[in-house]
């Protein structure tokens, strides 16, 4: 991850959301807190970062995040109906306005042939809006995770322009 660039992406992430008076919060699995403690690398993130919900296993994505463990059985934790939801519990845990949720497989094992190591599904919400895409990045289970923070920062900044 290139530190620069990535600083002024979120440094921009931080002026657009101060801009609107809305605030940030992160539910992460296969990141583990990197999407956090990237956006605090920044200097007055505390204005508008509420904080992360780390859920990397599932107990948690239900019982604290409220995903449906019929969702959970049916599509697997790495899907979109996941990350959705995710990303929807983490506004009622973290009481904030736009949520990014992340769920990956950064591997070197856990990868199936629907869902090889390097697949990671991003959801965002946002008062009246949600998006989502999947992922297949590559490399060992670093790299996976810094892709997912950089397309995190790419993602936010397209939603809040």
């Amino acid at each position: 991850m290139d530190r620069h660039l990535i600083s002024r992406a979120v440094q921009e992430v931080g002026e657009l959301l101060a801009l609107e008076d809305l605030t940030l919060g992160t539910a992460e699995s296969c990141t583990g807190g990197l999407i956090a403690s990237t956006l605090t690398d920044v200097s007055g993130s505390s204005n508008w970062f509420r904080g992360a919900v780390v859920a990397y296993d599932n107990e948690i994505k239900r019982d604290v995040l409220g995903v449906e463990q019929g969702v959970l059985d049916e599509h697997g934790a790495v899907s979109e109906p996941v990350v959705q939801a995710m990303a929807q519990g983490a506004a009622k845990v973290l009481g904030t306005d736009v949520n990014v949720a992340v769920s990956g497989i950064a591997g070197p094992t856990g990868g199936t042939p629907d869902k090889p190591v390097g697949t990671v599904w991003v959801a965002f919400s946002w008062p009246g809006g949600t998006r989502t895409r999947s992922y297949r990045f590559n490399g060992d289970r670093d790299a996976v995770k810094a892709q997912t923070v950089m397309a995190v920062v790419n993602g936010l900044l397209s939603v809040l322009r």
